[in-house]
């Protein structure tokens, strides 16, 4: 769908271990058929990105044999216990030297689409430096960063903040872009609010 823009990359975050699903790794919830994991690969890839990286912590090599990475590169956190954040930096720092922006995709977001990454790189190759996608004017995911930024985002990756705080302290130069009318918000972390995904996908 989305033309392949300049080496824009495509981050895939999958590392959790899914406490709040039962422990179940959300990259190995079944979506159409396939890994969760698979579907986020695939929006980023068919948006535009290349290349593409994922990053595994919890299960890893259970998650590396059952997904199908092909033409990924797979990225390992060891750290994974300490939250998104340390995933970000493991993947920021797994970056090709000469990539311009990164597209930060979190597998848990069945609702992003391949459009909405058409979006996000779009207004890149308008100008845009950093980006995210917005649902009736509410920021949301997946978000793009411009290489001039990718130093601060990885010190700012504590927690499960991810880039929560190179977004809040450069507000004013953050691109929102309206993808509503293309693709869904949320996430999941619960098994009620997969049980919502697995409804209305039916």
């Amino acid at each position: 769908m989305g033309e392949v823009t300049s080496g824009v990359a495509g981050l895939v975050l999958a590392a959790g271990a899914g406490r709040r699903l039962g422990g179940r790794p959300k990259a190995l919830l079944e979506f159409r058929g396939r890994p969760l994991l698979e579907h986020a690969v695939r929006t980023v890839r068919d948006g535009g990105c290349d290349p593409v990286h994922v990053v595994l912590g919890a299960d890893r090599e259970r998650v590396a044999a059952v997904a199908d990475l092909s033409g990924c590169t797979v990225v390992a956190n060891p750290d994974w216990p300490e939250g998104m954040g340390s995933s970000l930096r493991a993947g920021l720092a797994s970056l090709p030297p000469d990539c311009p922006a990164v597209l930060v995709m979190l597998v848990d977001t069945p609702g992003v689409t391949a459009a909405a990454v058409a979006r996000l790189l779009a207004a890149h190759r308008s100008g845009a430096r950093l980006a995210a996608a917005a649902y009736g004017g509410r920021r949301g995911h997946p978000v793009l960063i411009g290489a001039c930024h990718f130093a601060e985002a990885a010190a700012g990756a504590r927690g499960d903040a991810g880039a929560r705080a190179l977004l809040a302290a450069r507000a004013a130069e953050l691109e929102l872009v309206e993808c509503g009318d293309v693709a869904a918000a949320g996430d999941v972390d619960t098994p009620e609010d997969w049980a919502r995904w697995s409804a209305a996908e039916g």
